[in-house]
């Protein structure tokens, strides 16, 4: 046993679980590559700067939840807590808003780090898959992803999730709603830590989950009573669109997500079989951010969803994925001419795409075959001097245990057929 674990709040991916987690990735990142979004990658820390502006000096995540470093040469740096930041700093630094072919489409996988109170579906690492659609104000661009979220869950037969919508308005109407619900904050029992907040960002005091601060926001001023027309306008049609793509969706007048960069669209998928952390994904929209962190004026919408809380929410519903077997053929030698024979096998059946093992470290026949039981290979082929001498190798069904000699020269053929 090793005396090093894994840091408090994080886990370790290992086979056979982390099978469903690649299953999941391949099944969100699917839909975004057939809707034409290339995949990106940007390092695992930043400069402290980027999250701060553009998450916001107010958010849980910077003030309480980064992971900083300094370097030796005196670089404030942090772990990424999020993807959005770092995708768009990327794609501003590589021009590819000057291509000329707007919206920038991305997405991207990876590990999220953030300093909180480990609990079950809460870790100080998770892992996401994203997606951003940079430079185009567009409410089919928003109703895109959303649709493009929904397919990815359904496809993994994940039933249970439901869709949350908000609109948080923009540049015109949100500092007149700002204004209205801050003075209705400041009539309020508040601690002083959320005091603060109503100065910073006032819509984060919403968000707050404590019982005491929800039952004294009845009566706060909604954001939809404060829309401007253009907002109220681009809002039903991402409505309409999501309708008639045959997406349920609840109207969450309270929904505005810990991120200060969202403008517009905001939505969050819930799944109500994980408990207190029930968010499995979500994302919206953020015209300003390209502006916050430097850039030029870049609409922008985009997501993110946690591959842990969606393997967590499969399990919730019991479903079962259809992954491909790791192993569908074992090979077992008796002897060491048999083991030279069948490594040949094992490597052409490998390079004509069947999932194929050996039985290595000189193990009993006994042993050979209980590994061979073990790996879910559905054949065994099995060989001694006497098979080699008559140029054929035996292949057994593992389900069935029958049995049968096949030529040496013909296996992958009939390892083919038999799989079907």
């Amino acid at each position: 046993m090793s005396t090093f674990k894994a840091p408090k709040g994080t886990y370790d991916l290992l086979p056979p679980d982390s099978a469903a987690f690649l299953a999941v990735r391949e099944a969100i990142s699917a839909p975004l590559r057939r809707a034409g979004y290339g995949y990106a990658e940007t390092p695992g820390f930043e400069n402290v700067e980027l999250f701060s502006r553009g998450v916001g000096e107010s958010t849980d995540i910077v003030t309480k939840e980064m992971y900083t470093l300094t370097t030796k040469g005196g670089d404030q740096l942090a772990l990424r807590p999020e993807g959005t930041a770092s995708v768009l700093r990327a794609a501003l630094e590589a021009n590819l808003h000057k291509a000329g072919n707007l919206p920038v489409k991305l997405w991207y996988s990876g590990s999220y780090y953030r300093y909180e109170r480990p609990q079950a579906g809460r870790y100080r690492h998770f892992s996401q898959v994203g997606a951003e659609a940079i430079g185009a104000e567009d409410p089919a661009l928003d109703a895109e992803l959303i649709i493009l979220a929904v397919d990815a869950y359904r496809s993994l037969g994940l039933r249970n999730f439901r869709l949350l919508l908000n609109s948080l308005g923009d540049k015109e109407c949100r500092p007149v709603y700002r204004a209205a619900l801050q003075d209705f904050l400041r009539g309020l029992d508040l601690d002083e830590d959320t005091r603060r907040r109503i100065d910073i960002n006032p819509l984060r005091v919403l968000d707050d989950k404590r019982e005491t601060v929800q039952k004294q926001l009845t009566g706060a001023p909604m954001i939809r009573d404060h829309l401007c027309e253009a907002c109220r306008s681009y809002h039903a049609e991402v409505r309409e669109l999501l309708t008639g793509a045959g997406v349920v969706f609840e109207d969450d007048v309270k929904l505005v997500r810990g991120l200060d960069y969202y403008t517009r669209t905001t939505f969050e998928f819930v799944h109500d079989g994980l408990g207190s952390q029930s968010a499995v994904g979500g994302g919206g929209r953020y015209d300003g951010l390209s502006e916050m962190i430097g850039g030029p004026a870049l609409p922008s919408v985009g997501w993110a969803l946690g591959v842990d809380r969606t393997v967590l929410a499969l399990r919730a519903e019991g479903v079962e994925l259809e992954l491909p077997a790791a192993t569908q053929v074992f090979a077992v030698p008796l002897g060491e001419e048999a083991r030279r024979t069948l490594f040949g096998v094992v490597t052409e059946l490998r390079r004509a795409g069947i999932a194929t093992d050996l039985a290595y470290g000189g193990k009993s026949v006994k042993a050979a075959m209980k590994a061979a039981n073990r790996s879910g290979a559905r054949f065994a082929l099995i060989a001694g001097e006497r098979d080699l001498a008559e140029a054929v190798v035996q292949f057994k069904d593992l389900e069935s245990g029958e049995q049968s000699a096949v030529p040496l020269d013909g296996i992958a053929e009939a390892v083919r057929t038999r799989l079907g």
